[in-house]
């Protein structure tokens, strides 16, 4: 499958993440907030400053899988403070490219969110996850997350419900 590394976005990598955002809204499109012709619409400057927002600080990182030399992203998890959640790392917009899944990938994303989330001083790390995607539920409780019992709307698909995650860091 390769090597990658995992590092935190900055603004070299808005062309190649915005490749992956348009890559992951085809893919999966119901596991996120955004429309596929929503992203397609957004300038390249819309990225960038968007990456170079994320590139630095406590609030909102998001982290890349990076083949190198280059070469397409193949994967991205995004971590986020929200006042509901407080003490809490919020991971959004999880994704790996196909041809990576079920590997190690998705660990070392998440284990960059968590390493971020630790570093400022939360303890908990939470997501969600659409009801009915068994698989991702499979890879986090992998990865330590366990079933909240929680279930809330789908914040854009009124029709589906998510069920809440979380592990400590």
């Amino acid at each position: 499958m390769g090597s990658w590394t995992v590092h935190r976005v900055t603004g070299d990598d808005a062309a190649r993440m915005r490749a992956l955002r348009l890559e992951m809204l085809a893919d999966t499109p119901l596991a996120f907030l955004e429309t596929l012709a929503d992203a397609a619409a957004r300038s390249h400057e819309g990225y960038r400053r968007r990456i170079v927002e994320a590139s630095t600080g406590n609030s909102l990182a998001m982290f890349v899988a990076d083949p190198g030399n280059g070469g397409r992203l193949i994967g991205h998890a995004g971590g986020t403070v929200m006042p509901e959640f407080p003490g809490e790392t919020v991971i959004f917009a999880v994704y790996v490219t196909p041809a990576h899944r079920g590997g190690k990938v998705l660990a070392d994303l998440i284990e960059a969110i968590n390493d971020w989330g630790r570093a400022a001083g939360r303890r908990r790390a939470l997501l969600e996850v659409v009801v009915g995607n068994d698989r991702a539920v499979r890879a986090y409780e992998k990865l330590g997350f366990t079933d909240t019992g929680e279930r809330v709307p789908h914040p854009v698909i009124p029709t589906l419900t998510e069920l809440r995650m979380r592990r400590a860091l």
